[in-house]
């Protein structure tokens, strides 16, 4: 039996670094086209919300392939709302409204125009496969230990994190600290309990997705040129290898 997999892309139409960012063109389409285009490219995924306050979005999201049942309302569209305002709005939408409830959430943010397909399909997979998880995030290996940041306390610096078992570990060799990974936005997914339920983004059972190399996504308008290259090799069906795609970290 087929089970129902939403793909919700956000896309508010405000943006500060890049204005309009998600209508911006991109290698002959704009930037939301190629979120929509991922989710109806990916086989477990069976419908394609946007999620938007913006008019001309929702037209450009509709011309493309992907519903827009609804309007975002102001409060969860503003630079400081959260995803879990937006989640739980659609959620509860389409629940009241639609009597509809799927059994997982992907999260595709509209400013990564770059994705697999094998990758998508498998994190889906993934978490079709782990009934318990709460939800799955994509990450990838820290540029930066978090174990050598600092915070300012007043006129004093104090470590960022502290280590159980690693005594000043600011001043360790980095080989010898735990792995930190960073969340890069490639790709999450989470079940509705765990946002109407537990209040949460990702709950108490989170599945790691490790995703390595370079994440292609636009946030300010020096990114372009890049983004466009990778678009291009992407379209033409060479996408950027990523080094043990999807794989769990030992």
């Amino acid at each position: 039996m087929t089970q129902d997999v939403l793909a919700l892309i956000p896309a508010r139409g405000g943006s500060k670094s890049v204005p309009r960012k998600n209508l911006l063109p991109v290698a002959g389409r704009p930037l939301i086209a190629y979120s929509i285009l991922h989710a109806q490219n990916c086989p477990s995924i069976t419908r394609v919300i946007v999620s938007t306050d913006d008019d001309e979005i929702a037209e450009v999201a509709r011309a493309h392939g992907a519903e827009v049942p609804f309007k975002r309302p102001a409060e969860a569209a503003t630079d400081t709302a959260t995803d879990f305002q937006v989640f739980q709005h659609a959620l509860r939408w389409l629940r009241d409204e639609q009597s509809y409830s799927p059994e997982l959430v992907v999260h595709l943010r509209p400013t990564g125009p770059v994705r697999e397909r094998a990758l998508m399909e498998r994190a889906v997979e993934l978490m079709l496969a782990t009934p318990e998880a709460d939800a799955l995030r994509s990450v990838g290996t820290a540029e930066q230990t978090p174990y050598k940041m600092w915070r300012l306390e007043g006129a004093r610096l104090k470590p960022l994190l502290e280590l159980p078992g690693y005594p000043e570990a600011h001043s360790m060799p980095r080989q010898k600290l735990p792995t930190a990974y960073w969340q890069n936005g490639y790709i999450d997914i989470v079940r509705p309990r765990t946002i109407l339920e537990l209040e949460s983004m990702t709950g108490r059972v989170v599945l790691p997705f490790v995703v390595e190399g370079k994440i292609h996504e636009l946030d300010y308008v020096d990114q372009i040129p890049a983004l466009e290259d990778a678009v291009k090799a992407w379209l033409a069906g060479e996408p950027p290898r990523s080094p043990e795609p999807g794989r769990h970290p030992s």
